[in-house]
């Protein structure tokens, strides 16, 4: 069943710790964007058909990638396409989205996306060893105990 696109923005929002929604959204399309371009075939397809249609819109129109980024290549990325984010920030941004697109996707096709993926993606989604033992739902890659600052140039 296809998530709502307000359900999958708030629980970005909550997981994010954002003011409002707006940076929830631009999180979520620049991770997702990055994120479409190193997914293939029917796992990319599968996994859009389980995100609102925004989402999936953006999955399946991805930006282009000569080469599959590494975690440590992608945070770079994102970091570079969020005005004023940081490596730290874009950690945290990547976390939010990318753990409620685990939570939308089942086991098997989880373990499937980060088989297609450079190792380490799996803590980027929250999951972390989830090719190798039970995952943990829900819980976002990185420290929670305190929400990285922006610069003040994204304010």
């Amino acid at each position: 069943m296809r998530m709502h696109w307000d359900a999958f923005l708030t629980a970005v929002q909550e997981r994010g710790e954002y003011p409002s929604t707006r940076e929830a959204d631009r999180a979520t399309r620049v991770v997702l964007a990055l994120l479409g371009a190193h997914l293939v075939g029917n796992e990319r397809a599968e996994l859009a058909a389980g995100l609102p249609e925004t989402c999936a819109l953006v999955l399946l129109n991805p930006l282009t990638a000569a080469e599959p980024l590494s975690p440590e290549r992608f945070v770079r990325a994102t970091a570079a396409w969020i005005e004023g984010a940081t490596e730290e920030t874009a950690k945290w941004d990547i976390g939010a989205v990318l753990s409620v697109v685990a939570d939308t996707a089942d086991e098997d096709l989880m373990r499937r996306i980060l088989l297609q993926l450079p190792p380490g993606y799996d803590l980027l989604f929250g999951r972390p060893g989830m090719t190798e033992r039970e995952p943990e739902p829900g819980q976002p890659y990185r420290d929670r105990a305190e929400r990285p600052e922006r610069s003040a140039a994204s304010e």
